[in-house]
This record gives structure tokens, sequence and C-alpha cells, in this order.
């Protein structure tokens, strides 16, 4: 049986990816720089494309991390995939990002219990609990807390990833003191389009599919800024 093509776009966090994933090809573009994303992003996507010698309408559905993640990153992401659906007349596959990350981590460290931070800004971070067995399952879903309130539940096997443990070192140090594994933490790992593209053909094959008006970003939170006056609160809590 052929497997879909599957075109993948991902930006919520400081980095921007796009990934083609046609049978066992992947093709990737990567781009740094969260004030650049929205410039950057159709022109990753036309040259995986190109490199492909494929027309955008030869793929099977677009694929864009959903949230939760940078407020404007997420936005992103959703517009550009609605605006290539609606031209192509393609459905869309909308995938969580901490379960792109830990399909990235699984992918690194061939673990199967796994527990995506990602950091928040503000003193929080965005957070949730995988576990994988013949497909993912969630164990605690996505949320949005303080460091302390990370509570996971322990198992065997247990590995931690994402920059939410290298943008609060300290908080996490406390942390480890009830969650040891914590300290072997991979906070390089991130949402990428690659680990999109993968869980995207695994979704489109079981029918979880949105048209491009369905698509959403995943928002949990509403402020995105802190006051003058909880900045200065927040530091003075930091050096306490």
């Amino acid at each position: 049986m052929r497997m879909p093509i599957i075109l993948a776009i991902e930006t919520s966090s400081e980095l921007a990816s796009a990934a083609l994933l046609q049978g066992d090809t992947l093709l990737v573009r990567e781009s740094s720089g969260v004030q650049t994303h929205s410039q950057t992003l159709l022109p990753m996507v036309q040259s995986v494309l190109a490199q492909a010698d494929l027309r955008l309408s030869q793929c099977a559905a677009i694929a864009f991390g959903a949230g939760p993640g940078a407020f404007t990153g997420v936005r992103t992401a959703c517009g550009i995939a609605q605006g290539l659906a609606f031209g192509a007349n393609l459905p869309v596959v909308s995938i969580v990002t901490l379960l792109a990350m830990a399909e990235a981590c699984r992918a690194e460290t061939g673990k199967h219990e796994v527990l995506a931070v990602l950091d928040a800004r503000m003193g929080e971070v965005y957070w949730a609990q995988y576990s994988y067995v013949d497909g993912w399952r969630t164990v605690i879903e996505p949320t949005l807390s303080a460091v302390a309130d990370v509570l996971p539940q322990c198992k065997d096997g247990l590995v931690a990833c994402g920059n939410g443990f290298s943008a609060y070192p300290g908080e996490f140090a406390l942390q480890t003191q009830i969650y040891p594994w914590m300290q072997q933490a991979y906070a390089e790992v991130m949402p990428y389009a690659a680990s999109v593209a993968r869980l995207a053909r695994t979704a489109f094959a079981a029918g979880h599919i949105l048209t491009a008006e369905q698509a959403q970003p995943i928002y949990l939170r509403n402020k995105i800024a802190l006051t003058t006056e909880e900045r200065l609160a927040l530091k003075a809590g930091a050096a306490r």
C-alpha cells in the first residue's frame, strides 16, 4: 500500500521547520529566529517540494504543530497550513507540539515514556506526559503551570525533554530532588516538523483530518505578556 505524502510545518518555538515525508524519505528545512518565521516558512516549503520534484497538490495532507507554544508562532503555522490547504484543496492534520517533542525524544533516546516541557515564558512552562505502546497515549494532558507544579506520574524509564529545563535551571534543580531522573533531561529536543510529519501520517491513516476551516491553534494561556510590576516581582523572586 502506498504511503501518503505529508507536508508538515512547525513554528511554535524559536525554531521554524518544514518537512516532506514521502515513503521512507524525509526532507527537512529549518530556520531559527522567531521574528522571521512568517518570511522563511513558505520558501522552506517550496524548497522541500522542489527537491522532491512534487507539486503541493500531490501531497495527501498539510500537517502543522498546533501548539501549545509561542502565541505568534502557533498562529503562523495554523494560518499558513490553512492557506496551503485551501489553495491545493487538501485536508489538514493538527498535531500537538508537546506530542511532537515526545516523538522526537523517542527517536533520539529509544525511550517510550516521555515528559515534554516547553518554555512558556513569564515564569511558566507547557508540559505533558506521554506513553508509547504501539502508538502514543496521553498520560497527562498538555498543561500550563509554574515549574513547581510540573508533577509527572513516575514510571520506570521515564525521560524528560524540552527547553523548559534550560529556561528554568534553578527551578528544575529543586524538582530534581523529587524526580532525580530530570537531571538527565534532553533540553535540546524541541518540536520539529519532521516529528509532526511522522505523527501526521499515522493520524491521516486513522482518518483524523480536518478541513482548512476547522484547523485551529491550541492556546493554554490568554495573557501573553507580564505587566512591569509582575516582571519586577518575578525578578525579585528569582533573586531570593
